[in-house]
């Protein structure tokens, strides 16, 4: 029977698979970013379940992340609310403010485009997350900083939401090494397909803040 890897083991393992998720988007990214963008914009809007009215949640993209723009450009002329992220502070989940294309923005100390602070917050239906890896059971690898994990811990609590990642096709992996705190994505939409992701396990409520 295999050992339980240790938390210093899974923190290498999501290391290296962080490395070269980097280095596979930014390539994919250089060669057809814009493309790729309209073609994932195209599967989310045939296969992800939208109610009416819907809030969403989307990023603004930030280097080689793929770019939500068509697709949130999309939303917003089918009469969706939309928003984007605000970082608090590190540690803390994220906040959405309400946010449309167009809408002056503000640039937080870590380099990331904001709404403005006087845009009303909002608790999104639906929230659209950048990553670096993800498996066919949800499982998503970001930066490491826990953002999207305590952000979706409390959406969760607070009304059903859902996760979807958005990515290059070239970003899955076989699988991604979890631990307790690590929150799963309903769905996965690439330029190639939109997956939704297998629920052979229990999400995790729980974050040791």
């Amino acid at each position: 029977m295999a050992a339980t890897p240790t938390r210093e083991e899974i923190d290498e393992e999501k290391a290296a698979l962080r490395a070269r998720g980097r280095d596979r988007r930014a390539e994919i990214h250089a060669r057809d970013g814009a493309e790729a963008a309209r073609a994932m914009r195209d599967r989310f809007l045939a296969r992800v379940p939208l109610a009416a009215g819907a809030v969403v949640a989307g990023y603004w993209p930030f280097g080689s992340e793929m770019d939500p723009m068509p697709l949130l450009e999309a939303l917003h002329k089918r009469g969706h609310g939309l928003a984007l992220p605000v970082v608090e502070r590190r540690g803390a989940p994220l906040i959405f403010r309400r946010w449309k294309p167009g809408d002056e923005m503000s640039v937080h100390r870590f380099g990331m485009s904001e709404p403005l602070a006087t845009r009303p917050r909002v608790d999104p239906d639906i929230i659209v997350a950048p990553l670096l890896c993800f498996d066919a059971r949800g499982n998503r690898l970001g930066y490491g900083g826990g953002f999207y994990d305590r952000t979706l811990i409390v959406q969760r609590k607070i009304k059903p939401t859902l996760a979807v990642g958005v990515a290059f096709a070239a970003q899955r992996v076989e699988r991604i090494p979890t631990d307790i705190h690590d929150q799963k994505l309903d769905w996965i939409v690439t330029e190639t397909e939109a997956l939704r992701a297998k629920t052979d396990a229990k999400r995790n409520w729980w974050w040791p803040w």
